[in-house]
């Protein structure tokens, strides 16, 4: 078959460890023989961003900006132990966290459901769509260790010149640490307007959750901005939509979705977000079966998996041992981006491709060739268990099939 053209490249974001290797063989295997790819490449693996000073994450979203589209592969977020590991000059940000304060954007993540793997939570019948601000809090954070007995304090120094207001964090008694964090008014509408957007594209229920009963000012600014939001521009849409929007305490909405059946989007803070989604994808089945994609208001889009770079099989490969990653949530980043693409650029057959390769790689799941993690919780009997790259290649096969 002649391959599918692409009119504007994607942005494309290498990688780190494991997910890494998955990335090229997605590449050499689904990809390269169906579609003319094209891409602005950007390397995002730890060493590259440290020989850039990070640089590279900076100018990988900036890219993303131009050309509106971008798939991300999984990348570490380094710790002390990375530090040393990779020889680090310093303990750099998440990029992540410095492509979504760049997009100011809303992270929506999704189950990608398959027959014969079943919810742990058993009465969740439909997915449960997590939307993460994506701006802020502990991932912009300021903090500080406090090396003994001292007086801490929040300052605002008004840029008017106007008078300064303080107060007291804590009066230390002796050796600890100190965190400030920070949000935007126009962030947090932007993610307001996001969800609520969203829920209507979608026609499902929104709940939004906080914990503004303890934070007084901060979080009850996100539930502020949410209901007056609401009540001017949405809930006549709602209404007529035959949808709600249902505000709760985090910890009442966490005790109610393990009551719900799913089928709405449950937006959260960045961190909340970050925890929540991956309970709700590990309940769901696995953390590498599901989808995340970073919507700005300004219209960019970027498409990554919900999960990490999955070190210990890497480390695993590089031992030379066989491993058995799942791939799906990668690949479903790689059509997410690509379906996105052939959108804005009205391309049929890209979006048409795109919907073929998840149909080939559920239906491949669906078949019975799966790998380890979800030969561990599937309902089907008799199942094949494939490594890393049989899988892909599988996955391959199913999709000539349908082509």
């Amino acid at each position: 078959m002649e391959k599918i053209k692409m009119q504007t490249p994607l942005v494309e974001m290498d990688g780190d460890e494991m997910t890494r290797i998955l990335w090229k063989m997605i590449k050499d295997e689904l990809l390269f023989p169906f579609i003319d790819l094209k891409t602005e490449y950007y390397d995002l693996g730890l060493e590259y961003r440290n020989a850039t000073d990070d640089q590279v994450t900076v100018d990988s979203a900036n890219a993303t900006m131009k050309y509106g589209v971008a798939v991300k592969c999984a990348t570490i977020t380094p710790n002390a132990a990375r530090m040393t590991e990779y020889d680090l000059k310093e303990m750099w940000k998440s990029p992540n966290g410095t492509i979504r304060a760049m997009l100011d954007g809303t992270v929506f993540r999704t189950p990608i459901v398959v027959k014969g793997i079943e919810p742990c939570v058993k009465n969740w019948k439909k997915p449960i769509t997590i939307a993460r601000h994506a701006y802020g809090d502990v991932y912009k954070n300021a903090e500080m260790a406090i090396p003994g007995p001292g007086e801490v304090k929040l300052v605002y120094v008004p840029a008017d010149g106007s008078e300064a207001q303080e107060i007291t964090v804590h009066n230390f008694k002796g050796s600890g640490v100190v965190q400030g964090q920070h949000n935007l008014d126009e962030s947090i509408e932007s993610f307001a307007r996001s969800c609520f957007e969203y829920a209507l594209d979608t026609k499902q229920d929104l709940w939004f959750s906080t914990k503004d009963t303890i934070s007084k000012k901060y979080d009850h600014r996100f539930k502020d901005i949410f209901a007056d939001l609401y009540e001017s521009d949405y809930k006549e849409k709602f209404e007529k939509a035959g949808i709600t929007y249902f505000y709760t305490l985090i910890d009442d909405a966490v005790a109610r979705i393990m009551k719900a059946e799913g089928g709405f989007i449950w937006a959260c803070k960045n961190y909340d977000g970050d925890v929540m989604s991956d309970m709700v994808s590990s309940a769901f089945g696995s953390l590498a079966m599901m989808t995340s994609v970073l919507v700005s208001p300004h219209g960019y889009y970027e498409y990554e998996a919900a999960h990490g770079t999955v070190q210990r099989h890497y480390y695993k490969h590089l031992k030379g041992e066989e491993t058995s990653t799942n791939s799906v949530a990668t690949i479903f980043a790689w059509t997410g981006a690509l379906r996105k693409r052939g959108e804005m650029d009205g391309n049929k057959e890209l979006m048409e491709f795109a919907d073929k390769l998840e149909k080939a790689t559920l239906d491949t799941i669906e078949s019975g060739k799966m790998t380890k993690d979800l030969a561990l919780i599937t309902t089907m009997k008799d199942v094949t268990v494939a490594n890393s790259e049989e899988f892909i290649k599988a996955i391959r096969k199913t999709l000539e099939a349908a082509l």
